[in-house]
């Protein structure tokens, strides 16, 4: 019987003692069972690693069958934004804080990583968004998000203008700190702390989330997956305006800038161990109730 995984990337939090002690576990553990193992070559400054077993990220997303990410969210999204380029199965060791993305205990590694080795795990496609601004109708710039593109002022407690479209219609001008457009996967990210809902993962739509806005009627909204954002920032605007990805890329925009947001065409196939529940990670990262309410005795 072939085997699912043959080569195996490795991507970590660099300098970052407890990553590179997990990296390190992994690439024994897996070279003992004739694994070929490679680690980006970012992520472990600080380990004795041959140049043949370092690569590029995009070098793991072309030759490996499964990626590993040692770290928290923020690590998954920067490996994302690359990885779901190409068609390998990600999955996470959580070495971060709440760790949505990241669901493998690094203190129980083994037993979950070789389930997941011999075909015992969950599949799910996550979408991403992509972000491209156009200046007097020529494309500017381009960039992905997994969680979401925020457009939001440069300066702290500024408030900015701008209109929404939705499939070329027009929804709203809106004066506000800004907007959040979410994925589902990143309904539980900035959205969720901007009073956005909670999108569960196989929902083919997006949200988005007003911040701040100067009226006391604009609420969130969720949409179709599939629909054409267009945020266009008005000529007399005199504020400086960026937009960000994932709170990790921040560019600028300037008055009269467009800027379009849809659903990238490549997916994250993101996989988990077997007993994974999302309603479970809920409940234990959003540190909700598990007391049931049962009928009393007569």
């Amino acid at each position: 019987m072939k085997a699912l995984f043959n080569t195996i990337g490795l991507i970590g939090k660099s300098h970052h003692r407890e990553t590179s002690e997990t990296i390190s576990h992994l690439i024994q553990f897996l070279s003992d069972q004739d694994f070929e193992v490679l680690v980006e070559e970012n992520s472990v400054k600080d380990l004795a690693l041959t140049p043949s077993q370092l690569a590029p990220l995009a070098d793991i997303g072309k030759r490996c069958d499964l990626a590993i990410v040692v770290g928290g969210d923020g690590n998954m999204l920067g490996a994302a934004r690359v990885l779901a380029r190409f068609d390998i199965a990600v999955v996470g060791i959580n070495r971060g804080n709440l760790g949505f993305l990241t669901d493998i205990d690094p203190d129980n590694i083994e037993g979950p990583l070789q389930a997941i080795l011999g075909g015992e795990f969950i599949t799910e496609k996550r979408f991403l968004l992509e972000m491209n601004i156009f200046r007097h109708g020529e494309l500017k710039s381009t960039n992905s998000a997994m969680n979401e593109v925020v457009l939001h002022a440069a300066k702290v407690a500024n408030m900015i203008e701008f209109e929404l479209y939705i499939d070329e219609l027009f929804v709203y001008h809106q004066r506000s700190d800004g907007l959040i457009t979410a994925t589902p996967t990143g309904s539980t990210a900035y959205s969720l702390s901007g009073g956005g809902p909670i999108l569960t993962p196989n929902m083919d739509a997006i949200s988005l989330v007003p911040m701040f806005p100067h009226t006391l009627s604009s609420r969130p909204i969720v949409i179709d997956g599939n629909s054409n954002i267009s945020l266009r920032i008005p000529n007399y605007l005199s504020s400086n305006v960026q937009v960000s990805c994932d709170g990790q890329i921040s560019l600028d925009v300037l008055p009269g800038d467009e800027i379009k947001i849809s659903k990238c065409e490549n997916q994250l196939r993101l996989i988990h161990p077997k007993d994974y529940s999302y309603y479970e990670v809920l409940r234990s990262k959003l540190s909700w109730s598990e007391q049931r309410v049962t009928k009393r005795k007569p």
